[in-house]
This record gives structure tokens, sequence and C-alpha cells, in this order.
């Protein structure tokens, strides 16, 4: 969520526009010297800090995205760890996935009309930095473009990933743990594999006449993958997993 700082001596916030919606809590600063608003005497602000969020007013009773947009609920930020551990909100991770709420009509490719790939109340995961934050209803939503959903999940194992479109979900290969030479390798120098097994895969893109064209790879496939493309998960087996484009696949090993 972007930031924006304001920082002055003193200013008149007799001419500053009223924002409707707007939550007095979306809003901090400190008190320093006065200025006068509309005849009272009021204290000015310095470091006046506010959040650029979307925060949709309570007069708004629903939100339709439209075309192939989607708006999902975001679940909520783990706050402790498996052990119980109170976490600090800079040590929480950000959720990368919710619930379906609303859909909208879908788009149009060639002749042909697309309908969205997921339905209201589908728990999906989305790409990390992917759609538009809004508050509505006290709680977190992304509105966020249908192929930017990863895959549909509806455990909380993410082995079970059922990926979207052009997408694979990708079993990581074991970071090799001894060198060439036999010299153990520590957490540090082992090098992240770029390579791993196909787990699951998409029903593949859509071709310029709203047709599904099929992958290049498939389950059971051991594939090498681009080193930072995708997103990363943790599996409830202690396993690395990797969500990634199929166009991010350079080879299928053998």
């Amino acid at each position: 969520m972007a930031t924006a700082q304001l920082t002055a001596s003193s200013f008149s916030t007799v001419n500053l526009p009223s924002f409707e919606g707007l939550r007095p809590s979306m809003v901090q600063c400190s008190v320093a010297r006065h200025v006068r608003i509309g005849g009272l005497t009021q204290k000015s602000f310095r470091g006046l800090v506010v959040k650029a969020a979307t925060v949709v007013a309570p007069k708004y009773t629903s939100i339709k995205p439209l075309g192939d947009r989607v708006l999902v609920r975001i679940k909520d930020t783990e706050e402790k760890t498996d052990g119980g551990i109170l976490l600090p909100t800079t040590a929480q991770t950000k959720p990368q996935g919710g619930e379906v709420v609303a859909i909208g009509e879908g788009k149009t490719v060639g002749k042909s009309k697309v309908d969205i790939a997921v339905k209201t109340g589908a728990q999906v995961v989305y790409s990390k930095y992917a759609g538009t934050e809004v508050e509505f209803n006290g709680s977190k939503h992304l509105i966020l473009k249908d192929d930017d959903i990863v895959g549909i999940l509806e455990t909380d194992d993410i082995k079970d990933l059922q990926p979207l479109n052009d997408r694979v979900l990708i079993k990581v290969a074991e970071a090799e743990e001894k060198t060439a030479g036999g010299l153990l390798l520590t957490e540090a120098t082992k090098e992240k594999p770029s390579i791993g097994t196909v787990i699951a895969a998409g029903p593949g893109p859509l071709d310029e006449e709203g047709n599904r064209k099929p992958l290049s790879v498939s389950p059971g496939n051991t594939v090498l993958y681009s080193k930072y493309a995708g997103n990363d998960f943790k599996g409830k087996d202690g396993s690395d997993y990797i969500t990634l484009r199929v166009s991010d696949v350079m080879a299928v090993l053998s």
C-alpha cells in the first residue's frame, strides 16, 4: 500500500478538498503549531501521513467488477507461527489468497465469448503484486484481472492447487547438499535449484479465436525453469513449490 508523507512547519486547511468516505483512521498526524480554520483556532500538523488506500464509502453496498475482473476478499494475515509465536507486523507474510465474492461478465476473444474461469465462493491464489486493494464492508478486498489468478485452492495445502490458464505447479527439486568434490554445503551456499517436477497444469492459454491451446508440458515432467519466475510457496510436507507460466519453462529433462 502506497504511503505519501507531507511535512511542513504550518499550512492552512481552509481550501483543502473533502474526501467522502475517507476514514479518520487513515490519517495519522502529530500536533505542531496553530492555524485558523473557519474562524476557529486549530492546531497545525507536522508530519501528516496519508495512506493512499481506496476506501469505499459506507453508502455503497456492493461492488460489481467489469469485464474479466474479479473481486476477491483477502484472507487474514498470519499473526502467529505454527509454534504459536506472535509475529510483528513487519514479519507477517502478505497473503496471496482469498475468496472470490464477485465476478465480471467475461471478455470476448475473436468471435468467442470467454467466461471468467472461477466462480463466486471459490478459494483462489493470485499473483503477488496483482490488482488494486480496496477496503469494503470492513474487509480488505482485491480487484484483479481473471488472468492474474494463479489457481483454485480448496484446501490449505499448496500441492492441491489447480492451476488456471497457462500456469503450472512445480515441486522444486531439493538443493544439493554437497559439491561435486564431496564438500558439505551450508544453507547460505546452497544454490536455489531451477529444476522440479510438474505436479499439475492448467487447461492452456487462449488462441486468437478463444480456443484453448494445449500446454507443452504435463504432470510428471521434470523441467528446467527460469530462476526468478513465478510465485514460491512452502507445502505442508515442508517441500518447496512454485507456480509459473509455461513460457517460463525452458526445457523438459529426461
